[in-house]
């Protein structure tokens, strides 16, 4: 756990208890601060009675306090702790700010922070893979899942790879990243900002934080990043500034058998352009290309039966996501794909899918989006409405031949029918396993009454 002695003796709230909230929480405990801590449910907070005074921060006095640490999830738009803490002239803050503040006191480091719409997750353990490949000490952390705070501290020389969403930068102040990257931009979270523009913002304040002499790297896939790009080079001179679009790398993307697709190529292209501007040469960034993994629920390949591939694509929680998905399976007569898509709908279109609904061969809509999805696919594509994800895989399988891919992509969040994206993504992969298997054991290669269906 990263500890801090500049924040012994101080006094902080913490609002929201999950994953990074408790781990600021024990984190300010370990360097001697004063912390009240509060949260909606009572198993956290009593994982917390008699080590700190337990309190809602939007309620109390907060005279003297050096910040609230409020959990991303908390909308600061409507949530009363901004107004509440303005007023006593306290700052709020996330665990990522806490990192910041605490960085003086760890042994030199450096820091890389890697935002943007869609592929964040990916990019930032690709980067961590390739680093590591290369020996360098590193940590990865942030929105990834696992909080930074959370982390040992490195050794000296150390690389922090940090998954930055706009909540958490939003929360963060003083974050000065040796390398920044900013991937891509379409709308989302909308009901947290003032459009698409306050958006963009709350994205460019990753930029706003660094010092001149520190690299911006971008993406160009669309016309907002580059406007923050383009200003960025004006600011601080085109040297420390790189948009990518993997063109140089197109020809090696073959030999990466977890980065395909066009998405993909772009991060590997953001990937590589921060593992160079850290100083590594590509004969270090190149094998660990070909030997990267991917993540869990991002185009993971869950298991291959009678020739065809199945792929758990559940962080696709918007069409913008699951676009590059689609895109990454360009029709052929050898290959088909049979497209799982809804859950509890962003929007009502899927425009940005659009241009790749000649790759489905069929659609198997689910969820609150079920009825809606499967009206605007009808013209493009057969259409089964299958309601449960459940059924949607067993309809999905049989119609399946050798060649053809199986993928759960849904453009949607999941809360609909299930906790969270991994909680969806570890049912398909249970399904899909367990239907597997129910054929395997009768030999007929046709599913039976014992599926779990």
């Amino acid at each position: 756990m990263i500890a801090s002695p500049v924040f012994a003796g101080k006094r902080y709230a913490v609002l929201g208890l999950a994953r990074s909230g408790m781990t600021a929480a024990e984190s300010l405990l370990a360097s001697g601060a004063l912390v009240t801590a509060w949260d909606t449910r009572e198993e956290p907070r009593r994982a917390l009675e008699g080590r700190v005074e337990l309190a809602d921060p939007a309620l109390i006095d907060l005279t003297g306090y050096a910040g609230v640490v409020v959990s991303p999830g908390v909308p600061l738009n409507t949530h009363p702790i901004a107004a509440h803490a303005a007023g006593f002239g306290v700052p709020v803050i996330g665990d990522i700010e806490l990192f910041a503040i605490a960085r003086p006191s760890l042994p030199a480091h450096r820091v890389v922070g890697i935002t943007g719409t869609n592929g964040k997750s990916t990019t930032t353990a690709l980067v961590h893979h390739i680093l590591q490949s290369a020996a360098l000490p590193v940590r990865m952390g942030g929105n990834i899942g696992l909080p930074v705070l959370g982390q040992n501290p490195l050794n000296p020389g150390g690389v922090y790879v940090l998954e930055l969403s706009s909540y958490q930068i939003d929360l963060t102040h003083s974050l000065a990243c040796e390398v920044a990257a900013l991937l891509n931009l379409t709308p989302d979270h909308l009901d947290r900002y003032d459009g698409f523009t306050g958006y963009a913002a709350s994205k460019a304040r990753l930029f706003a934080m660094q010092r001149p002499d520190q690299v911006a790297v971008f993406g160009t896939s669309d016309p907002k990043t580059q406007s923050i790009a383009q200003r960025e080079a004006q600011l601080r001179g085109g040297q420390r500034v790189r948009s990518v679009d993997g063109s140089d790398l197109a020809a090696l993307q073959d030999q990466w058998p977890s980065l395909q697709g066009p998405h993909n190529l772009q991060n590997a292209a953001v990937a590589v352009a921060i593992a160079e501007a850290l100083g590594l040469t590509a004969m270090q960034w190149r094998p660990a290309l070909s030997s990267f993994r991917g993540l869990p629920h991002r185009m993971e390949r869950v298991a291959e039966a009678g020739g065809v591939m199945y792929i758990n694509d559940s962080k696709a929680t918007n069409p913008a996501s699951a676009a590059p998905a689609l895109a990454a399976f360009p029709p052929s007569p050898e290959r088909r794909v049979h497209w799982i898509v809804g859950g509890l709908p962003k929007g009502d279109e899927l425009d940005e899918c659009e241009p790749y609904f000649g790759n489905v061969a069929a659609a198997y809509t689910i969820g609150d989006a079920g009825p809606r999805f499967a009206d605007l696919l009808a013209s493009y594509t057969k259409v089964t409405r299958s309601e449960m994800m459940c059924d949607a895989i067993r309809q999905a399988k049989e119609a399946a031949r050798p060649g053809d891919v199986v993928l759960l992509s849904p453009a949607c969040a999941s809360f609909d029918q299930f906790r969270d994206y991994e909680a969806r993504g570890d049912s398909f992969r249970q399904i899909v396993h367990a239907l597997i298997e129910a054929d395997r054991a009768d030999g007929t290669g046709k599913t039976h009454s014992g599926d779990p269906c």
